[in-house]
């Protein structure tokens, strides 16, 4: 882009530039009534991207809204997507969870460390902007091949860009998930979540009401770092993306700390009226969302906003996404009180303008005017898109499997060992043992459970929280992939005890201007809200990251799901590991002859191909309804949901993290063969049969579980018993538990080790 003044002239070249297309450009001077400055040309550009406007996925994701409407107990949903910068679930005695999961991909493939850093910041600002008090970091990260040298710089540096952040925050990140492909490779995925807690009658808008209000820029400096991220993460990347440098934001975690006692401290005055995070397109969204969201006009005078750097002109001002800064709107008459708590904070306060009347976000630069644009043509009136679709051609061979030509292993020993040093079911404690996870002392379940837990205090609450999505599912049947995805992340915090009341979606997928990629992108939001429903979960917002192609092609489709779950008493809490030498080990479920879209057949036989296994809700909804009712009655000694690697692999991980060194001895495999007919011995141990879960129980409790699971129709078969040292599988596995550890827990250290 050519070097930009207050004077520069509108070329078709430079509409072009800044993602406009012609229709959009006639459309943009309708609304003027007249051609834009540059300034303004800017701002349409950022806020009419699909990053901010949503202009190519809103249509499906209004999808989640109609879903909503739809559920019960619609009270429990206190902000809904897309009304402020975070969703909102009542969880009763006058508190509310407050959560959102957001990505910063585009940022991390190029700068890694500060890429993932700034998608912290930015995501804890959407949670304290609403009022509400960080108390949990998750993360769920994609990456190419982790032999790759470019997967392991990538990897390093986000690991170590989300570590600084929340480690200097002191916000505990508590889990998340990590997975290795080769489609991610030059194109990483870093979504970030986070999590906060709220009292219900302290919620705070960002919405610019009361006319003549003053309207202050409360926290760090304005500069250049950042300049039109939100266009640079609405394009593909290329070879050429590295020159996009000044698209990635720098962040400071220690004066985002201050920001947030600040905020918080704000909060408990009747200063405040409304708040808004300056994360994407800066200030130009700050400024118009407010003002859209009220239905009134805010109008200010750049010379006042705090800078950095010398010589910028209004454009870079206005569309700066330097961090760590937000747009507060004050009582009039209370400025001295909201100078007062950031002077104490040792933060800029400073009142560039306000509230006026009309509709107008009005721009002035040292009194002269840069900019005037109606507030909802920028916020919300934006183009909108019904992208053509079309089923991929690859569908058609990727489905197909013939079971007859996959020849069952003869070492089952031998199978199991490479499923536990594939880095993406290894050990992640190499990612984990950075963060502060124990910080606040309020993290009950540290990072390896199959859900985080965490306690609320002065309360007998916990708050569980699962990421996940099995992307190559998706890739090979979005709509079921969507489907088990949520079910997934559902089940993941069922097995810890906690009843699923949330979730949030980061929505990953390449460059919807291709038929087939949008047509990936419907079919898993489709298959989502068919879990949604069954388990009747609202979905509370998140993100839709497009464009995430890199000159190999597009990733696999990604629609992470953050699951938040509510344990109302977390003394019933359940483990994922044994527990116990002489409790009984039980497989709920069903196992079905499925080897389609397995690690298993990745791995051993080098396909990524067939159907994903298929998912019954009617049979997963029992499945949560009878954990969660043993949990409650306390009758489970632990439960840990099957997934990558089926049940031998989550046998296996069930004896990693207790106090003792626990095996088990499992001889009940033939009774779940005679249960499922013709089923192949490799399904049965690596098949990933959806709706199952190991769960270890006092032999005291043996009629009670049994009787439970005849309540809620879930088969149940009893395979075992925990016993010491071993993992000892009729005469198919016979590993050590210390085999199985050391190399569970070496393979990413060793792995980064020989490439650093």
């Amino acid at each position: 882009m050519p070097t930009l003044d207050d004077k520069t002239t509108i070329t078709p070249k430079l509409i072009a530039a800044h993602g406009i297309t012609p229709d959009e450009y006639k459309r943009i001077q309708e609304i003027l009534g007249r051609d834009p400055n540059i300034t303004e040309l800017g701002m349409f550009s950022v806020m009419w991207s699909e990053h901010c406007s949503y202009k190519n996925s809103k249509p499906v994701l209004k999808l989640f809204s109609k879903m909503n409407a739809e559920l019960p107990h619609q009270e429990n949903l206190l902000v809904k997507p897309g009304q402020e910068n975070a969703g909102i679930v009542d969880i009763g005695d006058g508190l509310a969870v407050c959560f959102k999961i957001e990505s910063h991909n585009h940022p991390s493939a190029i700068e890694p460390f500060q890429g993932a850093a700034t998608g912290v910041g930015g995501i804890l600002r959407d949670i304290f902007t609403m009022g509400a008090r960080p108390i949990l970091l998750m993360n769920s990260l994609r990456f190419g091949d982790l032999a790759q040298p470019v997967s392991q710089r990538l990897f390093r540096g986000v690991v170590a860009g989300i570590a600084h952040y929340g480690n200097c925050m002191g916000i505990p990140t508590v889990g998340g998930d990590v997975y290795f492909d080769s489609s991610y490779e030059g194109n990483p995925l870093v979504n970030a979540m986070a999590l906060g807690i709220i009292k219900k009658n302290e919620i705070v808008r960002g919405a610019a009401t009361g006319i003549g209000n003053p309207v202050y820029y409360v926290g760090a400096t304005t500069g250049r770092d950042g300049l039109g991220g939100a266009a640079f993460a609405s394009k593909e990347l290329s070879d050429q993306s590295h020159e996009d440098r000044p698209a990635v934001q720098v962040g400071d975690p220690f004066m985002e700390k201050l920001l947030m006692e600040a905020c918080l401290e704000l909060l408990k005055t009747d200063a405040l009226v409304g708040m808004q995070d300056m994360g994407a397109a800066g200030l130009t969204c700050a400024g118009c969302e407010t003002a859209s969201r009220a239905s009134t006009g805010v109008e200010i005078d750049l010379a006042y906003v705090p800078r950095r750097e010398t010589g910028m002109i209004p454009y870079e001002i206005l569309l700066s996404e330097s961090q760590e800064r937000m747009l507060v709107i004050v009582k009039k008459g209370k400025e001295k009180e909201v100078e007062r708590i950031f002077e104490k904070w040792d933060l800029h306060a400073v009142k560039i303008g306000e509230v006026t009347q009309g509709d107008k976000y009005r721009v002035l630069d040292s009194g002269k005017l840069a900019a005037e644009i109606p507030a909802k043509a920028l916020a919300d009136e934006g183009p909108i898109y019904i992208r053509e679709e079309e089923k991929p051609a690859y569908l058609e061979e990727t489905q197909k499997l013939d079971l007859g030509s996959i020849k069952v292993p003869r070492d089952f020993n031998q199978l199991l060992k490479k499923l536990l040093a594939h880095p993406s079911i290894a050990s992640k404690s190499w990612v984990w043992q950075q963060y502060d996870h124990m910080v606040r002392t309020d993290t009950v379940f540290y990072p390896g459970h199959d859900a985080a837990l965490i306690r609320i205090k002065g309360t007998q609450k916990g708050i569980a929280v699962s990421t996940d999505c099995n992307s190559l599912y998706v890739y090979l049947d979005p709509f079921e992939g969507g489907k088990i995805a949520v079910a997934e992340a559902a089940r993941n915090v069922v097995c810890s005890g906690a009843k699923p009341v949330g979730l949030t979606n980061c929505l990953n997928f390449g460059n919807p201007m291709k038929p087939e990629i949008f047509w990936q992108f419907h079919s898993a939001v489709s298959g989502m809200i068919e879990s949604c429903k069954m388990f009747e979960i609202p979905v509370t917002g998140g993100n839709v990251s497009f464009y995430n192609e890199s000159p190999q092609g597009a990733i696999f489709p990604t629609p992470t799901i953050g699951m938040v779950g509510l344990m109302e008493n977390i003394e019933k809490r359940v483990p994922s590991f044994f527990q116990n030498k002489g409790d009984l080990i039980f497989l709920a479920g069903e196992t079905f002859n499925e080897i389609g879209g397995t690690h298993y057949l990745m791995m051993e036989h080098g396909l990524k191909k067939g159907l994903p296994p298929r998912l019954d809700l009617k049979r997963e909804k029992a499945l949560h309804q009878f954990i969660l009712d043993a949990a409650q009655g306390g009758k489970l000694a632990s439960c840990h949901d099957l997934s990558e690697g089926g049940l031998a692999l989550a046998l296996a991980e069930c004896c990693f993290k207790s106090d003792q060194e626990l095996g088990a001895v499992i001889n009940g495999m033939g009774a779940i063969q005679e249960g499922s007919t013709g089923l192949r011995t490799d399904a049965l141990y690596f098949g990933e049969s959806q709706s199952r879960a190991v769960i270890s129980v006092s032999p005291n409790h043996k009629d009670d579980i049994k009787r439970l699971a005849q309540k809620y129709g879930v088969k149940f078969y009893e395979i075992g018993v925990v016993n010491a040292d071993s993992l000892v599988v009729e005469d198919r596995i016979h590993l050590t538990v210390q085999q199985m550890k050391n190399i569970f827990e070496s393979t990413i250290p060793k792995t980064m080790e020989r490439f650093s």
